[in-house]
């Protein structure tokens, strides 16, 4: 115990409480120092520490009072929200002007109406979206001067050339494949009643009111030179004039009775003839290369193997015989047949899954027909299918199903409470790289159809029939990479002078998707899109400028079928009318289709 006490008092510092007699007087610490030498210096030491120490306690209070109000203040008040409404309008002058104040959807229609015409988009290498511009892209949609105030039966595009049905039924051409020196439209076969026409890597397919399927070279030179057709001024004329077109018929052989050529399709090298007793011919549609990926549907048909005569015989589709096709449609290097019952045939290329089959690299290609069971792809959904259109373009097929509710095998139909219900499905297979499946993904190929969700089990009420109907598909327009959906939804175009002056007339809606390297989905960017949508109306939105709607952004709709006076104020004369869209190869299209 002595020992430790030595040691403590032999420690350089003691630090030990000062006691004050007060007890509530906070009791410090002093440190002392307890060395014997220099003791003056500790001293001096001690004093500077407290000077210091005291600096800094007056340093830290004046801060401590700058910094007061902005520490103790309220924190900031959220701003307040602030509701900004409608624009005031501009008041009406008429009943007229009073709908086009308040919707921008029965401008597009007047307008549809008032000043028909062709509005086209996309790759202008070729001159054909802008023929009188040397701009090699039109990245929103213009009007094509040549076609204001016209209506057209059918519009074809190629980036490198366009072919049109005028309402007379001649055909017109345009872009640098027709005519490098002179790109712009022109007539070219005339007097023909053409009512569809398709195209191929250089040649038009044009199908005649009688049934008469006609292949016409894109080229205007290739049109001039060659043996040319007579054409007799009359049905019971014995004068005939030599044609200014060189063209090649198609004529299939063995048609029954009456039966007729009704509807054509076309990809780069075939083509699809439908007659009206529902059977299906095929030919070569190209003079550049014989079909060779199966696309004909005749099993072993090359070019070696062809029988004697032309190149372009039509050759019946056994594999389809005894099914009554209504519907047929070609991409790229591939066909798709609808039959009356609602089963669809595939044949053709499918290195991207195309046909609705997952891709075999040992069998690129089928060369008949096979069917594409949706029975299969509805099994566990309760619904029955029915494909009810196809479509296809480039390396994409489509397809829209009825699907109709059923009772299952376990199930009781008086439970079921939506049984006869109808939804209306979307499905599409193949390239889907540049967003061209509408699905969402970006999928080199298929495994087999995926259901375009955008566009499928929509509703809506419609109040003729008071109840909830399926939304489905109108028309549907595929390009090479890119393709376009019109929807069958409820549209007006009742809007009179004896409805109120609030009842307004509105389209259909339509929305874009797929490939937009050479901004043909009309968004004015670039990217591509693997989704639909919808893009602004066809002018720009000038006429919504004028109505006090600057600025604001509304959606393209799509005029259906009516019959009005055309022209300004509907004084002229009057015509069924509708706009029609057309994807091409890189190029789209708006056009009044008669």
């Amino acid at each position: 115990m002595a020992i430790r006490r030595v040691a403590l008092r032999q420690t350089s510092l003691l630090c030990r409480p000062i006691k004050y007699p007060n007890p509530n007087i906070r009791q410090w610490r002093r440190c002392i120092n307890t060395q014997s030498e220099g003791g003056v210096t500790g001293r001096r030491r001690g004093g500077a520490g407290r000077f210091l120490a005291g600096m800094l306690v007056a340093l830290a209070a004046g801060g401590a009072i700058a910094l007061y109000p902005s520490i103790t203040k309220e924190p900031a008040k959220p701003r307040e929200a602030v509701i900004e409404y409608e624009k005031e309008r501009p008041a009406a002058e008429s009943k007229e002007d009073n709908r086009d104040l308040i919707s921008s959807q029965h401008v597009q229609v007047k307008k549809s109406w008032e000043n028909p015409g062709v509005y086209a988009w996309g790759s202008n290498s070729g001159r054909v979206a802008a023929p009188d511009s040397t701009d090699n892209v039109v990245k929103t949609p213009r009007r094509i001067p040549y076609f204001d105030g016209k209506l057209l039966r059918d519009l074809k595009l190629d980036r490198d050339f366009g072919a049109a049905v005028m309402e007379n039924g001649d055909l017109v051409q345009w872009g640098v494949a027709f005519s490098n020196a002179n790109p712009t439209p022109a007539e070219t076969l005339k007097g023909k009643d053409l009512v569809k026409i398709e195209i191929s890597r250089d040649r038009i397919i044009a199908l005649g009111k009688n049934g008469t399927v006609y292949s016409i070279p894109v080229s205007a030179s290739d049109q001039a030179s060659g043996e040319k057709s007579q054409q007799s001024s009359s049905w019971f004329s014995f004068w005939s004039s030599p044609e200014t077109v060189n063209y090649r018929q198609l004529k299939p052989k063995n048609l029954g009775w009456g039966e007729s050529i009704v509807d054509i399709a076309s990809g780069l090298e075939h083509a699809l003839l439908l007659t009206s007793k529902g059977r299906v011919f095929a030919a070569a549609s190209s003079t550049s290369d014989f079909p060779s990926k199966g696309q004909l549907g005749v099993p072993g048909l090359t070019w070696a193997t062809r029988p004697k005569g032309p190149y372009d015989e039509p050759h019946e589709i056994l594999g389809l015989k005894g099914f009554k096709i209504a519907k047929v449609a070609a991409g790229d290097y591939h066909s798709l047949a609808l039959d009356r019952d609602g089963r669809v045939f595939v044949f053709g290329d499918n290195t991207s899954g195309q046909l609705g089959f997952e891709v075999e690299p040992q069998f690129p290609y089928v060369d008949a027909p096979i069917p594409l069971p949706f029975n299969k792809i509805y099994s566990s959904t309760g619904q029955q299918p029915r494909v009810t259109s196809i479509a296809a373009g480039g390396a994409n097929s489509f397809f829209t199903v009825d699907a109709k509710r059923i009772a299952g095998q376990k199930e009781d139909v008086n439970d079921v409470k939506d049984v006869g219900r109808i939804t209306a499905d979307t499905w599409a297979c193949g390239s889907g790289i540049w967003g061209s499946l509408g699905t969402g993904k970006w999928t080199h190929v298929s495994l087999g159809p995926s259901k375009i969700k955008s566009l499928s089990g929509l509703f809506e009420w419609d109040e003729n029939t008071d109840s909830v109907v399926p939304i489905r598909l109108a028309r549907l327009s595929a390009g090479s990479t890119h393709a376009a959906a019109v929807m069958d939804n409820v549209t007006s175009v009742d809007a009179s002078k004896v409805t109120s002056d609030n009842d307004t007339n509105w389209g259909a809606d339509i929305l874009f998707w797929g490939g937009n390297e050479h901004y043909q989905l009309g968004t004015g960017r670039r990217n591509n899109l693997s989704l639909p949508t919808y893009i602004e109306p066809l002018d720009g939105g000038e006429a919504d400028a004028k109505k006090g709607r600057k600025g604001e952004h509304h959606r393209f709709q799509i005029t259906p079928r009516t019959t009005v006076r055309i022209g300004e104020g509907g004084t002229g004369r009057k015509v069924s009318v509708e706009q029609r869209v057309e994807c091409g190869r890189f190029v789209t299209a708006v056009y009044s289709a008669t």
